[in-house]
C-alpha cells in the first residue's frame, strides 16, 4: 500500500520540534526513542508499519491545541490515534508524522440521568462508558467487537457501530455533542446535550471523518436506560444463503430485533473450539437477539421462530437463563480474537441491502475458490454490515497482496448490489484506492473541499480517505513544502 514519502525537511527540524512539544507537555508526554515509537508503528491493520517521528499523550484540550498549534506551525503531520484498533490502517503514521493520542484522556467529566447524557473525554474506551452509568441503570448503545479496548475518539472519527445497531443505531445517532480542536488550535463546541442544533450539522459532518477535519477531546453521548430483559435465539442452517435468506425474511416481516448476528462454518467451528460456546454443527449460524418485558419479548421470538422454521433449521436454541444467553453470545464477541489464533488475516467492512445477502454470500464463495484464499463470514446481518475474514499466510510471498484483490473484488461486490465500501471500520488506507469506484470524480473534489476549509495544509491523518493521486496537488501545495 503505497504511502508518500516523508518531509526530509521536517525529520531535519526533529530535535527542534520534539523540544517545543516537550515545553509544552512535559517530558513524560512526549516519546522520539526510536524503540518506543514502534508501539505507535500500526494499528489493528497490521500489515503495514511505520514508526512516527515522535509520539505525544496529551490529557486534556489545552495540550491538544498546543500540540497541534506547534506542528501547524512547523508543517508537521499530526495522525490522531484512539486506542489502536482501527482494521483499515485509519492511525498508520509516516514517518515525518506525530502520533497525537489520547489514551490519557480518559475522565468522566459530566453525568445527567435525567436529560440522558454523559460527557467523556475521546481517550475513554466503550465500554467503560456502559461501565460509567450501569448501576443506575443505564448503558451507552454502541458496542464494536472491540468495545473493550477500543476509544470514543475513534469510534467518532469512523462512526462504529456493533451487535446492537441495528436498533440503536451507530455512533453518529448516539452523539450529541463534541469538543474539537482544528488544526490551527483552534477549539470548537459542536452540538449540545440536547438532540440537534440549528443551523448546519457539523456534528454529524465530524462524526465519521476519520481525523481529517479535526481532533475530538471530549463527547456528549446519549445513554439509555437498560431494558427490562433481553433473549438470545440460536439458529443453525445447512447453508449461508439459507441463513441469509432468514434474515431477509425477519426483517421484511417488521419485526426489530436488537441484533442479528451471522456466523459461517469457520468461524463457528474456530470460536466454538476457543470459547467452548456450544455451537451446533451446520454450514451458517444466527444470533437473533429480542428485548422488552417478557411479554414482549416472547411475542417477537414468537414470530421470529415462526419464520426460521419455513427454512429448515438444523437447530433452534432459544436461551432460558442469563448463563445460557451469555453462551450463545460468547462465540460472537470473541471471533476476531478466536480466528486469529489460526491465521493472519484481513477483516472486510463492506455494506449490502439485507436483501442481497444470499446473492453476497454465494459469490464470496465463489471468490475463495477462485483466489485459493479461505474466507470467514462473520457480521452483523441485520443491517447488512459484512465482515468478511480473509485468511492469508503473512510470511507467503504474494499472499498479502492476493488477499488484497480478493478484498477489493469483496467491496466492489458490496456497492455494485447497492451497498458501500465501509460501514463502520472507515476507509483509512485500506480502501482508499477504491473511493473512485463508488465515487466520481466531482464528489471526490466536494469532499477534498470540505477538507480544505478545515486543514487547509493537509497536516490531518495524511494519505488516508482519498486516492493519492487526486489529493497530490494539495498534499503537496505549499503548505507542505515548509
Amino acid at each position: 500500500m503505497e504511502m508518500p514519502a516523508p518531509n526530509a525537511a521536517v525529520l531535519a527540524r526533529k530535535g527542534w520540534i520534539v523540544g517545543r512539544l516537550r515545553e509544552a507537555l512535559g517530558a513524560d508526554a512526549v516519546i522520539d526513542d526510536p524503540a518506543a515509537t514502534r508501539a505507535y508503528e500500526c494499528d489493528a491493520l497490521t500489515a503495514y508499519r511505520c514508526p512516527p517521528m515522535a509520539a505525544v499523550l496529551p490529557s486534556t484540550t489545552e495540550e491538544v491545541a498546543a500540540v497541534v498549534r506547534i506542528c501547524a506551525a512547523e508543517g508537521v503531520p499530526v495522525v490522531p490515534r484512539g486506542s489502536g484498533t482501527s482494521l483499515a490502517g485509519g492511525a498508520l503514521p509516516t514517518a515525518d508524522c506525530v502520533i497525537l493520542g489520547v489514551a490519557r484522556m480518559n475522565a468522566v467529566l459530566e453525568t445527567d440521568y435525567e436529560n440522558r447524557f454523559i460527557r467523556v473525554q475521546a481517550g475513554r474506551t466503550n465500554l467503560s462508558v456502559t461501565g460509567a452509568v450501569e448501576a443506575d441503570g443505564f448503558f451507552y448503545a454502541p458496542d464494536p467487537s472491540s468495545q473493550l479496548a477500543c476509544a470514543i475518539a475513534g469510534n467518532i472519527a469512523m462512526n462504529s457501530g456493533g451487535a446492537h445497531c441495528l436498533k440503536y443505531g451507530v455512533t453518529t445517532n448516539n452523539l450529541l455533542g463534541a469538543t474539537v480542536v482544528l488544526m490551527d488550535g483552534t477549539v470548537v463546541e459542536l452540538g449540545g446535550a440536547h438532540l440537534d442544533s440549528a443551523g448546519l450539522d457539523l456534528l454529524g459532518l465530524f462524526c465519521g471523518s476519520e481525523g481529517q477535519l479535526g481532533i475530538v477531546t471530549e463527547a456528549t453521548l446519549r445513554i439509555l436506560p437498560k431494558p427490562e430483559g433481553a433473549r438470545p435465539v440460536l439458529m443453525g442452517f445447512d447453508s449461508s444463503e439459507v441463513a441469509g435468506a432468514c434474515v431477509a425474511d425477519i426483517i421484511k416481516a417488521g419485526v426489530l430485533p436488537v441484533a442479528i448476528e451471522f456466523m459461517d462454518r469457520l468461524c463457528i467451528e474456530v470460536t466454538d473450539e476457543f470459547s467452548g460456546a456450544g455451537y451446533p454443527d451446520c454450514e451458517a449460524l444466527l444470533i437473533v437477539e429480542v428485548e422488552g418485558s417478557p411479554a414482549e419479548i416472547d411475542e417477537q421470538l414468537g414470530l421470529i421462530l415462526q419464520i426460521a422454521r419455513r427454512h429448515d433449521p438444523v437447530e433452534l436454541r432459544e436461551a432460558t437463563d442469563e448463563a445460557e444467553a451469555k453462551r450463545i453470545w460468547l462465540g460472537r464477541k470473541s471471533a476476531f480474537g478466536a480466528v486469529g489464533r489460526i491465521n493472519d488475516y484481513m477483516c472486510l467492512d463492506g455494506t449490502i441491502p439485507v436483501s442481497q445477502l444470499p446473492r453476497v454470500l454465494r459469490r464470496i464463495g465463489e471468490l475463495s475458490a477462485e483466489y485459493g484464499l479461505q474466507v470467514g463470514n462473520v457480521f452483523h446481518a441485520g443491517d447488512g454490515n459484512m465482515h468478511p475474514l480473509i485468511l492469508f499466510d503473512a510470511n507467503k510471498p504474494g499472499d498479502l497482496e492476493t488477499c488484497e484483490a480478493m478484498g477489493a473484488e469483496i467491496l466492489k461486490l458490496c456497492v455494485e448490489v447497492g451497498g458501500c465500501l465501509t460501514g463502520e471500520h472507515g476507509v483509512g488506507i485500506e480502501k482508499r484506492d477504491l473511493m473512485g469506484f463508488q465515487y466520481t470524480p466531482d464528489d471526490l473534489e466536494a469532499q477534498m473541499e470540505i477538507k480544505d476549509v478545515f486543514d487547509p495544509g493537509w497536516l490531518l491523518n495524511p494519505a488516508k480517505v482519498f486516492p493519492l493521486e487526486a489529493s497530490a496537488p494539495r498534499r503537496n501545495g505549499p503548505a507542505q513544502a515548509a
